[in-house]
């Protein structure tokens, strides 16, 4: 990266003043990898090298880079209405977008709260689920419960539900009454499955086991992914969130789907509720609601959720909750100019017809050397290797740099190459995808 531009009258642009989210920042910047512009499929880098983008950014151009459409609207909008206040206050787009996104959703889900961020949402989402047990006279359901290995985002809310534990173990308590339900995963019974793993559904009884330790009566919520993204692709057992409605149901228990990654598209359905059958009682969503052009996100909750809050005086504020930035024009913008694409392009069905192909050639690296598993469903896909003794997440990292140089994009998780291609990818690109990665397997040692 150059290092003679500028900045604002105030010096030299160097790489050290950014403290950089989620990395390494020793490490990044002693070797940065800068990319400087986007189209399509692709990554430009400040050297000139166009990367492909296995990943869709991370988890969020599902619509590929670039998309004229979106940037046109988001242009058309800044210069007629750059900000508009969330708090009594309204502008057309935000109920332009609630009204599409909630036909696009299953049941009654038919109600959207905005925020700007998957951690913000879910924190939305956590806060709705216990004003809503108080606003019905059961106060005392405060409990939430998360899963090992779940992730939620950054905020406190998120994190503590979350359970990632490098994510978590730096701050502490964090929030009380939080439990959590074991994960899904189980290699020794389904490594190497296509799709949903045929055992494993059981798990979610333990749920039962948390209801009798805490009493049904203080738990509000239940928040899970319905595939575990962050955390390396982890794809439920089949009848697996089945169970979880069911017991959900049993006790009067809230069920949030966090379909942040799931959301638009990515399992070859609007939703992974879509996929599944399963209507949740909150919706998290974000990243490829707004092709990750401009940040937004949102809750859809049922409507016995939503009309439980309309209760008093019409001119009481129902929830006192929201964000400066909630329904911010130019998200709303360029979220209903997504939906126009996945739209008139039916990148939906599009990925639902190439999830067979995804599947077929990511399961072609089974035989290399340090590979111990590969997860995939929709347009998600994980290629799991062995650790280096000592070393966890060490080979991983050293295959996700020699993809880098080799021109792919993806995402390393611990010891897992975690993929998701923007659904306009072409099956001679899913073979560039794969074969670049298996090259980097090889040489890795």
């Amino acid at each position: 990266m150059p290092d003679s531009d500028a900045v604002a009258g105030r010096g030299v642009n160097t790489l050290e003043p950014f403290w950089m989210p989620f990395t390494a920042n020793r490490q990044f910047k002693s070797a940065p990898r800068i990319v400087v512009a986007a189209q399509g499929m692709h990554y430009i880098t400040d050297d000139g090298r166009r990367i492909l983008d296995g990943s869709a950014g991370m988890w969020c151009v599902n619509a590929g880079h670039g998309r004229e459409r979106i940037i046109a609207a988001v242009r058309e909008q800044v210069g007629q209405l750059d900000y508009a206040p969330p708090f009594q206050w309204g502008h057309p787009g935000a109920f332009a977008l609630a009204s599409r996104l909630s036909a696009m959703l299953p049941g009654d889900l038919d109600h959207v709260f905005f925020a700007n961020s998957g951690s913000e949402a879910v924190d939305t989402a956590l806060k709705i689920a216990l004003a809503y047990h108080r606003q019905r006279g059961e106060a005392h359901r405060v409990r939430l419960i998360g899963r090992e290995r779940g992730y939620h985002g950054a905020g406190f809310g998120g994190t503590s539900v979350g359970g990632i534990s490098n994510n978590r173990k730096q701050f502490g308590t964090l929030l009380g009454g939080v439990d959590h339900l074991r994960h899904t995963h189980d290699p020794a019974r389904s490594a190497f499955s296509r799709g949903q793993p045929e055992s494993g559904a059981e798990r979610a009884d333990q749920l039962e086991d948390i209801v009798a330790l805490h009493d049904a009566s203080t738990i509000a919520a239940v928040i899970v992914e319905p595939v575990s993204g962050s955390t390396g692709v982890l794809v439920p057992p089949r009848g697996y969130l089945e169970r979880l409605r069911q017991i959900c149901d049993r006790h009067g228990i809230l069920l949030i789907f966090d379909e942040v990654i799931t959301g638009f598209g990515r399992l070859g359905a609007n939703f992974a509720a879509d996929h599944f059958g399963i209507v949740p009682d909150m919706v998290v969503m974000a990243k490829g609601m707004t092709n990750a052009t401009v940040p937004a996100s949102a809750v859809a909750v049922r409507k016995e959720i939503y009309d439980t809050f309309m209760q008093g005086p019409s001119n009481t504020i129902e929830l006192f909750h929201g964000y400066t930035y909630s329904a911010h024009p130019l998200a709303c913008a360029a979220g209903l100019a997504t939906l126009d694409i996945f739209a008139e392009e039916s990148l939906t069905e599009r990925a639902r017809a190439l999830a067979p192909v995804w599947e077929d050639a990511l399961h072609s690296l089974r035989s290399l050397d340090h590979v111990v598993d590969i997860r995939n469903l929709g347009l998600m896909g994980a290629v799991e290797v062995a650790p280096r003794e000592g070393a966890p997440g060490a080979r991983a990292f050293d295959i996700f740099l020699e993809c880098f140089e080799l021109g792919l994009m993806l995402r390393q998780t611990g010891d897992v190459l975690a993929l998701s291609p923007p659904l306009v990818v072409t099956e001679e690109q899913i073979g560039s995808i794969v074969d670049m990665l298996g090259t980097a397997i090889e040489n890795a040692d």
